[in-house]
C-alpha cells in the first residue's frame, strides 16, 4: 500500500494494509465542547493545569482529568464587572464547575449570583459545555476556614441552592 505525500509516495507494506481501517481515534466529548465554545475556546489546558496550584491540591480524581479552563480569567475583559466562576474541568466525559471562594456567611449570595451568572452564560453562550454537564456538577471550595452557622439564613440559602462549600472534592 502507498500513500502519496507531497511529490513521494510511501510504502506502509502490508500490515498497514490490514491495520489503517481498524485506528481509532479517542475523542475528548469535554476538550471538543471547549473548542465550539468562543469565549474560553482558547484557554483550554490539559489535566486540572488552568487551576492555581493551591486550589489544584483541593480536587482529588480517581482518574485523570481531561482538562480545564480557567473561566473567569478567560472572559474578564467581556465580563469586567460581573461576579464570574472560576473554573470547569472535564472528567469521564461531563464537565465539572469549581469555585474557590471564602465560605462565611457574606459571600453566600456572592457565590449564588456567581452560580446564577454562570448557568446563564452556559445557556448563551456555551451550548455544547451546557450539554456535557454532569448530574452533580457544580462545586463551591471554600478558600480556607468555614464560617456559615447551620442556624442562619445563609446556610439554609446555600443549602436551598444546593451549593453548600466543601472542603475539597473527590470524584470515583
Amino acid at each position: 500500500m502507498q500513500l502519496k505525500r507531497g511529490k513521494r509516495y510511501l510504502n506502509l507494506g502490508s500490515m498497514a494494509k490490514r491495520s489503517i481501517g481498524k485506528v481509532k481515534v479517542q475523542k475528548n466529548p469535554f476538550q471538543s465542547a471547549i473548542n465550539r465554545t468562543a469565549q474560553i475556546s482558547l484557554c483550554y489546558q490539559n489535566g486540572l493545569q488552568a487551576l492555581a496550584h493551591d486550589h489544584r491540591q483541593k480536587i482529588n480524581l480517581a482518574e485523570p482529568a481531561q482538562g480545564s479552563v480557567d473561566i473567569d480569567g478567560c472572559v474578564v475583559a467581556l465580563y469586567p464587572n460581573d461576579n464570574r466562576w472560576d473554573y470547569v474541568f472535564g472528567y469521564k466525559g461531563r464537565a465539572y464547575f469549581v469555585e474557590v471562594h471564602p465560605a462565611n456567611s457574606s459571600e453566600v449570595s456572592v457565590v449564588i449570583a456567581k452560580l446564577a451568572w454562570l448557568k446563564q452564560w452556559l445557556v448563551a453562550h456555551a451550548p455544547d459545555l451546557n450539554a456535557i454537564i454532569a448530574e452533580d456538577a457544580f462545586h463551591w471550595l471554600q478558600s480556607s476556614g468555614f464560617n456559615i452557622p447551620p442556624a442562619s439564613r445563609y446556610y439554609r440559602l446555600a443549602e436551598q441552592k444546593r451549593i453548600m462549600p466543601k472542603r475539597s472534592l473527590f470524584l470515583s
